[in-house]
Order: C-alpha cells, then sequence, then structure tokens
C-alpha cells in the first residue's frame, strides 16, 4: 500500500488531466488518415505534452506560494483524477475509429480495424511512459546540477542554473547524437540511392537524350531521379497515337548534382545541352525545379507534353539527393540558388532571341522544387520582358509569394482557395478547376498554384499551436473531414505528424498530386487553344486509368 501511495505521489495532477485532454483531442481527424502506430506515436506524445505543461503550472503554482493539498487530500485528489481521466481515455479511444473513418470515407479507404483503439492505446502508453522516464531523467540531472551551483549561489539563482544547465546537457546530447547522427545515416542514404544506377533504366539510343553518348552529360552523372527523368515521358509515336495528330518527339534535359561542382556551373552545362538538343527550336519551353531528391512528377511533365503534343523542351538540375524535408534542414539555400542560377542562364540566352521565334518560357515546380522555382526570379528583374508564366504545384507552407497572395486574398474566398484581386495575375485551383472562376482577363504572365485543401505541406502552420489556422474556417475543402477541430497545440502536433506522412495519402489528395488535375491548370498557363472538351476529358481519363 505504501509503495502504491508513493507511485500516486509521484505524479503531477494538473499534469495528468492536462496530458489525458491533450490524448483525448489527439484521437480526433486531422488532415490526412492515421494508422494505430501513427496514431498511437502522435497521442502518446500529446499525452506527454500535456503533462510536461501540467507540471510547468504547479512549478510555479508553488514558486508563487499558493497553498496546495497535501497529505491524504492529495492522495484523494490525485486518485480521483486518474479515475476521472481513465474514462475520458476510454471513452476517446472508443470513438476514435469514428473520427478516422470520417477521414477515410472521403478518400475512399477501407474503415479502420476493430482493434485499432486497443493497438492505439497501448503504443500511446509506451510512447508515454517513455517520455515520462525521460522527463524524470532531466529532472534528475536538473537537481543534481542545481546542489552544486547551491554551494556559490543563493536557492532560486541555483535552480536557474541548474536548470538551464541541464537544459543544454539535453540539447547537445539531443542535437548531437540524435539529430546529426540521422542526417548522416540519410546522407549516406540518399547519396547511394541517387548514385544507383537501375537495371531497367537503361541509357538512351537517341542522341537527343541528356546521358547518351552525345550529350554533353554522362549518364552516370545524370543522377538516380534524372535518368528516370530522361527516360521516362511519353514518345512522339504515342502522343501521336492519341491525339490522332502528327507530334514531335518531346526534349527533356537534364544535369545531375555530379556533373559539376557548383550551381552556376551546373546551370551553364544545361543550358548548353539544351541549345545543343534544339530546345529554344520548340514552341515551348519549361524551366523545372525538382524536389530535394532531383525527382520531377512524371504527372505534370507528362501532361503538359501531351498538351504541346510534343513541341516542348523541359531543362532541369538537381541541387540534392535528400528528401525535401531533410534538404530543407540541412541545405535550405541549396534550392533557391540553383533555381536562380538555371532560371538566369536560360533566361539570358532566351532574351538575345527574336520575340517572334523565341520559345514561350514557363516555370514549374512541386513541393520542394516550387519553393525553389519561386525564388528564380524577381519580378522587377524580368518585367522589361517578361516570361509568359508558372505553374506551382503543392507550395510548401513557407513559399513567400504564396503567402503573400493568400494573405492578400479578396474577402469571403477561403484560404484554402483564395482569389487574389481580378485574377489577372495569380489563380488558384484545385482538384475542381477554379480558374474560369476569376474571369477571362489575363496579364502578359500567367502564374496558377495547384493545391488540395488536404496537403498538409501546402497548409502545416507553426502558429497552430495558439490559434486556428486560416484553412479549417468555413467553407471548408471538400477533402477535409468536418470532425476536424482545432486544439491548442495538439494541432499543431497533428499537422506535424500529417507533414512527415505526406505523400501517404491516396492519388489527388494530400501531397500526391494526380495528373488529371494538372491539365486544366497547363492550358491556361500555356494558352493551349487546339484542345476540345471531348478530347480534354479524354486525356483526363488516359491519367486516372494508369494510376
Amino acid at each position: 500500500m505504501a509503495i502504491f501511495q508513493r507511485l500516486l505521489f509521484s505524479f503531477s495532477i494538473a499534469g495528468l488531466v492536462l496530458g489525458t485532454l491533450f490524448f483525448a483531442a489527439s484521437l480526433t481527424p486531422s488532415l490526412l488518415p492515421r494508422t494505430y502506430v501513427t496514431q498511437g506515436l502522435l497521442s502518446g506524445v500529446a499525452m506527454g505534452c500535456g503533462y510536461g505543461l501540467g507540471v510547468l503550472f504547479e512549478c510555479l503554482w508553488r514558486w508563487l506560494e499558493l497553498p496546495e493539498p497535501t497529505g491524504r487530500m492529495r492522495l484523494r485528489m490525485t486518485g480521483a483524477a486518474g479515475a476521472i481521466c481513465g474514462v475520458i481515455v476510454l471513452v476517446f479511444l472508443w470513438r476514435t475509429a469514428e473520427w478516422q473513418n470520417s477521414i477515410r470515407a472521403i478518400m475512399q479507404l477501407p474503415p479502420i480495424e476493430t482493434a485499432h483503439p486497443l493497438y492505439v492505446g497501448l503504443i500511446a502508453l509506451a510512447v508515454f511512459l517513455s517520455i515520462l522516464l525521460i522527463g524524470r531523467l532531466f529532472v534528475l540531472v536538473a537537481t543534481l546540477l542545481t546542489r552544486t551551483s547551491r554551494r556559490a549561489a543563493p536557492a532560486r539563482l541555483a535552480v536557474l542554473i541548474g536548470t538551464l544547465l541541464a537544459l543544454a546537457l539535453f540539447w547537445m546530447a539531443a542535437e548531437g547524437v540524435l539529430f546529426r547522427g540521422v542526417l548522416h545515416m540519410a546522407d549516406s542514404s540518399f547519396r547511394a540511392l541517387d548514385q544507383l544506377v537501375e537495371p531497367e533504366t537503361a541509357k538512351p539510343d537517341d542522341p537527343m537524350k541528356s546521358g547518351s553518348t552525345a550529350s554533353l552529360v554522362r549518364w552516370e552523372d545524370l543522377g538516380r531521379m534524372g535518368r528516370a527523368f530522361v527516360s521516362g515521358g511519353p514518345s512522339r509515336m504515342a502522343i501521336a497515337a492519341f491525339t490522332d495528330r502528327p507530334a514531335l518527339e518531346p526534349l527533356r534535359v537534364y544535369v545531375g548534382l555530379n556533373a559539376a561542382d557548383t550551381a552556376a556551373a551546373r546551370a551553364e552545362l544545361a543550358l548548353a545541352e539544351l541549345i545543343r538538343v534544339g530546345g529554344f527550336e520548340r514552341s515551348v519551353l519549361l524551366v523545372v525545379m525538382p524536389t530535394g531528391t532531383g525527382w520531377i512528377d512524371p504527372e505534370a511533365l507528362d501532361t503538359v507534353e501531351y498538351l504541346h503534343r510534343g513541341d516542348i523542351a523541359s531543362v532541369a538540375i538537381q541541387y540534392s539527393y535528400l528528401a525535401s524535408w531533410l534538404s530543407l534542414l540541412a541545405e535550405p539555400d541549396y534550392g533557391a540558388e540553383a533555381a536562380r542560377a538555371l532560371f538566369r542562364a536560360v533566361y539570358d540566352h532566351w532574351t538575345t532571341l527574336p520575340k517572334d521565334s523565341r520559345p514561350q518560357l514557363y516555370l514549374h515546380g512541386l513541393s520542394l522544387g516550387a519553393l525553389s522555382s519561386e525564388q528564380s526570379a524577381e519580378l522587377f528583374e524580368v518585367i522589361g520582358d517578361p516570361y509568359q508564366g508558372a505553374l506551382w504545384a503543392g507550395p510548401p507552407f513557407q513559399s513567400r509569394i504564396w503567402r503573400a497572395m493568400t494573405a492578400g486574398r479578396n474577402p469571403g474566398s477561403p484560404a484554402w482557395l483564395p482569389r487574389f484581386r481580378d485574377g489577372s495575375y495569380v489563380r488558384f485551383t484545385s482538384q475542381r478547376n477554379a480558374l474560369p472562376e476569376a474571369g477571362d482577363h489575363w496579364g502578359p504572365m500567367r502564374i496558377v498554384y495547384l493545391q488540395y485543401a488536404s496537403d498538409p505541406v501546402t497548409f502545416y502552420d507553426p502558429y497552430a499551436f495558439y490559434r486556428q489556422p486560416a484553412f479549417m474556417a468555413a467553407p471548408r475543402g471538400p477533402d477535409v473531414s468536418p470532425a476536424f477541430q482545432w486544439y491548442p497545440v495538439v494541432t499543431l502536433l497533428q499537422l506535424t505528424l500529417d507533414m512527415a506522412m505526406a505523400t501517404t495519402a491516396p492519388m489527388g489528395l494530400g501531397h500526391v498530386y494526380a495528373g488529371e488535375h494538372y491539365i486544366d491548370p497547363w492550358i491556361a498557363v500555356t494558352r493551349v487553344t487546339d484542345w476540345d472538351e471531348a478530347d480534354i476529358a479524354r486525356l483526363k481519363e488516359r491519367f486516372r486509368a494508369r494510376r
């Protein structure tokens, strides 16, 4: 009995209550569905955060020397709080299946298993106990350091010194052992993956392909994603067969990370390769920024190549081989540097060509590629001879232009599908084509953002810990659960997990963009006028069918 009492006394009443409320809130849906593993991890972390805040509240209470329960009163209060918290946990675990199925139904996924709540509870408990153990280890270290500091400092100053020293020690351990260690392992793994030459991706025989014998770029220097890019896409014959009209072989130029030491050198090599294959002799020229790994979404490029019947050239350079989120952590400026170098090289040559015979120039990027592509050039740098437009898909929440346009949207338009002024410069669209709603008037430069309301990469809000994100206001996107509610701190944890799992959504939802949803934006941005409605519908169906 004495051991049980000591165990109860060791828990914070405020921590148990607040931790349980955070746990319960974490079971409600957010942007993406969760497995029992990810839900258990999220709920355990949420409970740990709530418990920690409760402990801080009690510490503040004691520091202010306010009265607090002791002895039997504290024991009874702890027991009562534990019982109430247990009931709350059971009730909310029972409802978790209903909440998760609310978003799974929208995304046309099968309902969760009946054992889901049990697994969630067990995993969350294990995670919470692990966090609690780390927290108590921190308190032990801080206490030892405080006792040492009391030899030379007043009591309260000693507490402050001990706490700050403990924080420094734990931060150095986390940053040095975990962050740097994980980053080093990821760097080695992604580097090896980038150099992998897959047997099914054969070196091209066509001299117009990057990496061929005639190319200025070696096949090995394209990188894994570059090799997939130049060897993929629709052929001239496939386009002609589908459209029943003459077509050209689309041109794809790519320069990998290992082809040159600097972004500027890779950009100059890409320009030389683009000139070699005749890219400036096509009607459309697309400057593409890949994601962090160097990947370029085939759903985006294949569709625009069909729409222009192969009379198009695309050029891209690699700036990293890390996943986009790792690239943002380890090398946040590399993408922008590469985007500016490539655009400047291509744009400077393009402006020397006669206006009546040079190609129409466009920018494109998905995810981190969209963020980098946005930074290719400032408007004042090109206003005298502007490029024709850009299609940016799934822009990350840090995207400067996207944030400015979203913040300055017309009153009454939702944050997930904003309208900006008269729509003559920039427009937004999603699964449903919303571009015509802004009218027929376009300026000389057409910018379109393709984004899904359920995309956490776009709608992640670091301030969600204390305020409701704008995209949650009514009316909501059709792919967002009506049961998604805002809770302080917890919603930020939910969105953080959603962002980490963004590409696990079905195609056409989350951060996975579908080919049929690129078609209308490409038609608007690149001014396609020679396709009728029936053929456009047939092209959309072709991309739906190949999922």
